[in-house]
């Protein structure tokens, strides 16, 4: 199964487990399953440690569990952890021998001090880019603590199951056989839905943090930039992000970051967290600021959070940074995670074979069409607009797909479903005014951005986009307030773009603290 040079690096890596483990699988006479055992021979193969046996019963086949020896199993694959999920399978063959996570002391009695019972089970796509860092976290739950089990599950080898559950994203997340959440999660963020308990703990431990120097809302490229030269400057530096890394998580392949010829979005947002933790920044990550209030000019601006918490700083820069824009249409919600989706690369294998449509014509449109095309059964592209406003490049392979259909100047108008999923996409044509409907099941959104700025409505001056209006320096209208990346007017929304102007923000708001400390002459 495996080739000579990744057994060696397997072989290398197992030589760090702690204690013996068992592998358990369940198998039958498909072609997959024989795969299965392939791969769980050869990890067993390259360690001492590891013993396999195919006496599984589960009725998900293929599939294996992983325990230490002699205490039951809580850590499953029921498919083959290949590709991205192929970091997650040696993570699980090392913490559940007793290899300790690379997390905080702090975080590790948090999870351990969970009660349960909880038993995860998580539907991926082996394309998925965000499904691996959901699998690994809760198998750092599961390896840490008794009353937690966690079962990663394929849904291209379990389509019954995935139409039972009528599961049309990934990663899908079930606890206790109920829905917990889709799309990417943090370990952190894991925990916190699950412990009723830590939204106050944490609210208390930030009320009682001195002010800042300089406050950094948002930890995006542009907010790890702000912060690496701030702290550089020996000031009190603070970052405070809903999600580290920001939108660039949900990024696929970079391959314009000057320097760096190709990387993805949560290895670079990792990178980013890792360049700011060389320097003393407090990093609060998973809260949400809820409201600016300016201060006098040389004192102590606030932002209060989403749990009551307030925080000082005598200068606050915000990288807020964007999102995807809705399409704002009847059954957008209702149907997300249920048809209607954000990601291609992501959820595109859950619709194999299947009509899907891409609405939006730019390069992220045009880019997701082309993908699709190369698993589902057909595209219908819509385009607002007369023309695509993709790259040539793109058009010109865009229409050499036989299984893609371009429908321009349409207004899309809703989204039908029935059965609690998709069905269809309603839009009108701009040119004749007629409506009309598509058969489908599946609808992917790629219609650009919205800047994360509506909890500063009525504080600082916004353009009608809502980005926030900057000078040259990011000053924004409230002095002392400063702003910088894709929440800005700045144009051309990029990550190397955002971290030049987080740098430039934070070197500006050094320049202010230091004229607004000297004495009036």
């Amino acid at each position: 199964m495996l080739d000579a040079n990744i057994k060696s690096q397997l072989k290398a890596y197992l030589e760090r487990l702690v204690a013996p483990i068992e592998l358990v699988a369940s198998l039958d006479d498909g072609p997959k399953s024989a795969e299965m055992r392939g791969l769980l021979e050869d990890i067993a193969s390259v360690s001492d440690k590891v013993s396999l046996l195919e006496n599984g019963v589960d009725a998900r086949k293929p599939s294996f569990t992983i325990g230490k020896l002699g205490e039951p199993a809580r850590i499953a694959f029921a498919g083959l952890p290949m590709g991205h999920e192929f970091t997650s399978l040696i993570l699980a063959l090392l913490q559940v021998s007793g290899y300790a996570p690379k997390i905080s002391d702090e975080l590790v009695a948090q999870i351990k001090s969970l009660s349960g019972p909880f038993r995860f089970e998580t539907y991926i796509s082996l394309s998925c880019h965000n499904c691996p860092d959901v699998v690994q976290a809760l198998n750092t739950l599961a390896a840490l603590n008794p009353n937690i089990q966690h079962v990663m599950i394929d849904g291209a080898l379990n389509q019954a199951e995935v139409e039972t559950r009528q599961i049309m994203a990934v990663p899908s997340v079930w606890l206790n056989g109920e829905p917990f959440d889709d799309g990417r999660m943090t370990l952190e963020e894991i925990i916190a839905k699950v412990d009723t308990g830590a939204a106050d703990r944490d609210a208390a431990k930030l009320a009682e943090k001195a002010p800042f120097d300089v406050l950094v809302v948002g930890g995006g490229p542009a907010g790890a930039a702000v912060a690496v030269y701030a702290a550089r400057k020996g000031i009190r530096t603070g970052v405070l992000a809903e999600r580290f890394g920001g939108q660039v998580m949900d990024t696929l392949a970079i391959e314009n970051l000057i320097s760096v010829p190709q990387t993805d979005g949560p290895k670079l947002g990792r990178a980013l967290e890792e360049h700011v933790k060389e320097y003393e920044v407090d990093i609060m990550n998973l809260q949400k600021a809820e409201a600016l209030i300016p201060g006098e000019a040389g004192g102590f601006h606030e932002v209060r959070l989403a749990n009551g918490a307030v925080l000082k700083a005598r200068a606050i820069i915000l990288a807020t940074g964007a999102r995807w824009r809705e399409l704002n249409v009847p059954g957008e919600l209702e149907y997300r995670g249920k048809g209607v989706a954000y990601c291609p690369h992501c959820d595109g294998p859950l619709f194999k074979g299947k009509h899907v449509a891409v609405v939006g014509g730019g390069n992220s449109g045009v880019e997701a069409a082309i993908d699709l095309a190369g698993i589902v059964g057909h595209v219908t592209l819509l385009e607002f607009g007369d023309a695509l406003r993709a790259d040539a490049v793109l058009q010109t392979k865009l229409y050499s797909l036989a299984n893609v259909t371009v429908i321009k100047s349409a207004q899309t108008t809703e989204v039908t479903g029935a059965g609690g999923k998709v069905n269809g996409l309603s839009y009108t044509d701009r040119l004749t005014g007629q409506s009309q409907h598509v058969a489908l099941e599946g609808v992917f959104v790629q219609i650009g951005l919205l800047p994360n700025t509506d909890w500063l409505k009525g504080t600082l001056n916004l353009s009608r986009y809502g980005e926030i209006e900057v000078d040259a320096k990011g000053q924004t209208s409230v002095p002392g307030v400063f702003a910088a990346g894709d929440c800005t007017t700045v144009p051309y929304k990029q990550i190397i773009i955002a971290m030049g102007e987080g740098a430039k923000a934070s070197l500006a708001a050094f320049d202010y603290l230091i004229r607004s400390s000297v004495p009036a002459g």
